[in-house]
């Protein structure tokens, strides 16, 4: 009962002490829901009063550019979570101590202020809080006289109804003067001591919390000596220290760090690297909608710009008598597809070469540097394999008669050989097989872009008659590099990396590398790449001596040199083996010396790739009486492979010295062997002084001089056999292939389609797995060049 009336007592109170103060009640609601009202209602954040600078990063985190903000000041907005707490708590102590209490004004402040600039007349004083500053900076207030200080202290109070203390603080310490044009401490310990703000020491965020109050008249004592703080601003700091000892009593052992000299970097030294690299990143962010970011990394190494850019001055100094003057470069690592060095010329500040232009954007003719991609190609569409020879003489391909850069003509050449000595009649023979895609259709897919139509280039498009962009070219190469995915080049540290699109076979770009790793170093003698990192490389020329070139690859990198003048104008000198070639190996050199763990990235052999023997002299599988064999890689049911026909036996009477008539029986005959050229490559070997002993002919008899013997025939498949497999067991069903040979046969060849699927010796069987059911043809060839043909047929049963 006691307890009920005492509860009811405490109501009547309450209730008479709201009676009472009722009025004073609604005004705080009222004042409450005011504030609440301004909080909420949408305004924009005090990061976007004013424009940023932006900061470019290497993948290390080494500065590379702090740009001009749109007012021509430098400014870098940094979240209050990235400042150093020593330099936020030094600004409070110094400017400001009552700054978390106040409403936006300190009337103490104020009063003395007033008091000591127009009462006692010392040295004026605004008593303005940190609110009141950022508010002179905002809207450019003119706070001398007593209307313009009413005006801050409005617009303070403004600001405190529609901001928080933190974002109040965080935004003066992004907008407040440090000096010259330099304004916030983003910007300030970046430009200063060249770390970020969240890294200061102590001596350097003190130094940076003293110098707002007055920045100009602080910081000119280092006119003279720009890099040493002068002594005004060393005594305010240490003062500052003085009061900051007695709230962190702990930091009292720093004594000895505000004795030593503490230098501030001038403007002037600000870095500049990567100019051309920069430039392209800042022109990306103004397309995109992630450019409020004021932090920007790249992919950027600078210590590998470095190595390019060191070489890049010694070539051209070394050079410039040749009338090489300038140059461009470009490095990607194919691991990731970041771009690692780039340099756009050889001096971004020389007008004389239009430096500022950036070298690897520009369209430009690549010369014969396309070249392996055709190889590619027409791996992929079994028109050659590496060792297959192909024909370097004089050809038509309708009204388009190219003509090698030497002016010569080297006969049968294998495709190796053609690639590695950039011949121009193979490559375009080959360009000429190709179907889907062309080699048009492959750089349209590639990316390459501005192509006209692919009337306008015909065949010359081989031979450089299109233009591509040394970014370009080098995401072609990283694509050979890859296994034929082609991925974007990466400029910003920040963009996905993409899973790549195939272009060319995992077979087809392993045998192009390979072929390209048969290059011999210009410097080298020996015709062989001796060193343990081998470098997979190519040259161009572009037609009037106007562009060098040399592409390639070497550990996880690719790299892309060019020497030429960017308008256009020709120098006999720019040829690509001997213009671009050294300085492209110096690069790599030094590379290699700059990192000497370097490796190549693990990539697995490709798993339907094979190694086949074949006659040297024809790049077919080599007949009883080819002198001379190697080994190719093949790609099964892809590369052309036929019997060699070049080296044939000759029955010879012995009495006349020519062939002889069948029948031998009776005759004293030997055999030799002679090789059978076209009438063309003949010729060809007659004008370059090569002896090819000419075949005997006997025309008083057919046939004369052949070798008697029967062609092989297939006793397995049967013919008119139609071979039923289990649909389950499918994969376990195996035909036999075997056929009779006549007994000078030594080996005999097989093929599915006209693809080869392997060899046997006479009465041997060889086993082969069909794909599918279908109608097959099935061919025998023995080493004579003789054969036999057998349909076969092949259903699939329950």
């Amino acid at each position: 009962m006691m307890t009920l009336s005492f509860i009811a007592g405490c109501w009547r109170a309450l209730a008479r002490w709201v009676v009472r103060w009722q009025n004073w009640l609604a005004g705080a609601a009222l004042l409450a829901a005011l504030l609440a009202g301004c909080r909420l209602w949408p305004h924009r954040p005090l990061s976007a009063w004013l424009p940023s600078s932006t900061a470019v990063y290497d993948d290390h985190g080494r500065l590379l550019r702090l740009t001009l903000a749109s007012d021509q000041r430098y400014r870098l907005w940094v979240p209050l979570r990235d400042v150093s707490p020593a330099l936020v708590d030094g600004v409070l102590l110094h400017e400001d101590q009552w700054y978390r209490w106040h409403p936006g004004f300190n009337p103490y402040g104020l009063l003395r202020g007033a008091w000591v600039t127009y009462v006692s007349h010392g040295n004026r004083q605004g008593g303005s809080t940190i609110t009141m500053q950022l508010a002179r900076l905002l809207w450019r207030l003119n706070t001398r006289t007593p209307t313009g200080k009413l005006r801050q202290v409005a617009r303070a109070i403004q600001l405190e109804l529609f901001y928080s203390k933190e974002q109040i603080l965080e935004a003066y310490l992004n907008y407040a003067p440090y000096g010259r044009n330099v304004e916030g401490v983003g910007a300030a310990s970046l430009a200063y001591f060249d770390k970020p703000a969240d890294k200061l020491s102590l001596p350097e965020a003190l130094t940076l919390a003293v110098i707002p109050q007055d920045p100009s008249r602080r910081l000119q004592a280092g006119a003279d000596a720009p890099d040493l703080i002068g002594r005004g601003l060393s005594g305010s700091r240490n003062r500052l220290y003085a009061r900051w000892k007695v709230l962190h009593p702990a930091d009292a052992g720093l004594q000895p760090l505000f004795a030593l000299p503490l230098r501030l970097r001038p403007l002037s030294q600000l870095p500049f690297e990567t100019p051309h690299a920069v430039d392209q990143v800042l022109a990306m962010r103004r397309v995109m909608s992630s450019a409020a970011d004021s932090r920007v990394t790249t992919t950027l190494d600078l210590d590998l710009q470095h190595v390019l850019e060191r070489q890049v001055d010694r070539y051209v100094e070394r050079n410039s008598g040749r009338g090489i003057r300038n140059v461009a470069a470009l490095l990607v690592d194919t691991r990731d597809m970041g771009v690692k060095a780039l340099v756009g010329s050889a001096g971004y500040g020389n007008a004389d070469i239009q430096g500022q232009v950036n070298g690897t954007l520009a369209r430009r003719s690549p010369g014969s540097t396309l070249k392996p991609f055709i190889y590619g190609l027409g791996f992929d569409q079994g028109v050659l394999h590496p060792q297959t020879v192909l024909r370097d003489v004089p050809t038509a391909f309708g009204p388009y008669a190219p003509e090698n850069f030497d002016g010569h003509f080297l006969g049968p050449v294998t495709a190796t050989e053609a690639l590695v000595r950039s011949r121009n009649i193979p490559a375009v023979w080959v360009a000429s097989q190709l179907q889907q895609p062309s080699f048009y259709q492959f750089l349209r897919d590639a990316g390459i872009s501005r192509m006209a139509s692919e009337k306008h280039y015909g065949l010359a498009l081989v031979l450089g008659g299109g233009e591509v962009t040394m970014q370009e070219l080098a995401d072609l190469y990283a694509m050979l590099a890859n296994r034929g995915e082609l991925k974007p080049l990466r400029l910003l540290a920040a963009d996905p990396q993409s899973v790549g699109t195939r272009l060319l076979s995992d077979e087809a770009s392993f045998m192009v590398m390979d072929m390209l790793r048969q290059n011999p170093r210009p410097d080298e003698t020996t015709g062989a790449q001796p060193d343990r990192l081998p470098v997979y490389w190519k040259t161009g020329t572009s037609w009037g001596f106007r562009d060098a070139w040399t592409a390639g690859s070497f550990g996880p990198y690719v790299l892309v040199v060019w020497v030429g003048n960017f308008d256009g104008s020709s120098n006999p000198a720019f040829v690509g083996v001997e213009a671009a070639a050294p300085l492209f190996f110096q690069m790599v050199d030094a590379l290699k010396a700059a990192q000497p763990r370097m490796s190549e990235p693990v990539r697995h052999m490709p798993a339907h790739l094979k190694r086949v023997e074949i006659c040297l002299a024809s790049g077919d599988l080599p007949n009883q009486w080819c002198p001379q064999r190697g080994m190719t890689w093949f790609i099964p049911g892809k590369s052309p492979i036929r019997v060699s026909q070049v080296h044939r036996p000759v029955v010879i009477d012995d009495a006349t010295r020519k062939p002889a008539c069948p029948p031998y029986a009776g005759k004293r005959t030997h055999v030799e062997v002679y090789e059978f050229w076209p009438s063309e490559l003949q010729k060809v070997f007659v004008q370059a002084g090569i002896p090819r002993r000419v075949p005997p002919r006997n025309d008083s008899c057919v046939n004369g001089g052949d070798v008697d013997g029967e062609p092989p025939t297939i006793a397995s498949p049967l013919r008119g056999s139609i071979y039923a497999m289990r649909l389950k067991q499918s994969m376990d069903s195996r035909i036999a292939f075997t056929a009779n040979a006549d007994a000078s046969v030594h080996e005999m060849y097989w093929f599915v389609n006209d693809a080869y699927v392997g060899r046997t010796t006479p009465g041997e069987s060889l086993f082969w797995q069909p794909a599918a059911a279908g109608n097959y043809q099935v061919r025998v060839v023995d080493d004579h060049g003789r054969s036999d043909l057998r349909p076969l047929g092949v259903t699939l049963v329950e």
